[in-house]
């Protein structure tokens, strides 16, 4: 495993002041309940395609009645649908929630696995969410890169590439280990706040003259 150049501070400046301009250093939503590896992978798999509000609330509605994958498999699938409804894709994610307590259960003792293979292994888990559990839950560094990371690193000009599995690895290049974890907990609250999808707040942005959206000096 390689990271970035750790005396190049300019990377690290860039992370610095956006975290100054989201000014918060709270957890992601998927662990804001618990770090238990499975409430976070459950909350986790919850947050697809649904605000960070309501996959708050059904995460801790569902965690509380299912705090496990023996109480999740006991629980109704149409009671499990309905805890879900809330989140949107509910009948999907409610299918996926249980094939993989199946998998937790009989292959690795009811724990969630700590590596990342193991995890892309159970059904619906990508790159993206194993990356995130293995820095997040388990203390390895890795750059969780999801359609926010890969929009803003792309847009202020930290990388250029066409796909985020691309911006991971650029971005691996790019920061020193100890960096990689916070990276995306970061650059979505950046993105959500400041460098919005749809007209972001470049008047507001601290990084203005280093951005190349915003037409800085030069490319980082």
């Amino acid at each position: 495993m390689t990271g970035g150049d750790p005396g190049n501070g300019c990377q690290n400046g860039i992370l610095d002041l956006m975290e100054l301009m989201i000014g918060e250093r709270g957890l992601p939503v998927p662990m804001e309940l618990s770090s238990d590896p499975f409430h976070v992978l459950v909350s986790t798999i919850i947050s697809l395609r649904t605000r960070d509000a309501v996959t708050s609330t059904v995460s801790a509605a569902l965690l509380e009645q299912t705090p496990d994958p023996v109480a999740m498999l006991a629980l109704e699938p149409a009671a499990l649908e309905a805890l879900l409804r809330p989140a949107g894709f509910y009948r999907q994610k409610a299918a996926q929630l249980r094939r993989i307590c199946v998998i937790l259960l009989e292959r690795h003792g009811g724990r969630v696995p700590a590596t990342t293979e193991a995890l892309m292994a159970l059904p619906g888990v990508g790159l993206k969410t194993a990356s995130f559990m293995m820095g997040m839950v388990f203390g390895e560094p890795a750059v969780c890169v999801d359609v926010h990371v890969h929009r803003v690193s792309n847009r202020i000009g930290l990388v250029s590439t066409g796909a985020p599995e691309q911006s991971k690895a650029a971005l691996e290049a790019l920061f020193p280990l100890e960096r990689w974890t916070g990276i995306n907990h970061i650059m979505v609250r950046f993105g959500q706040k400041i460098c919005r999808p749809v007209r972001p707040l470049c008047g507001a942005c601290r990084l203005q003259r280093r951005c190349v959206h915003a037409g800085g000096i030069a490319k980082l």
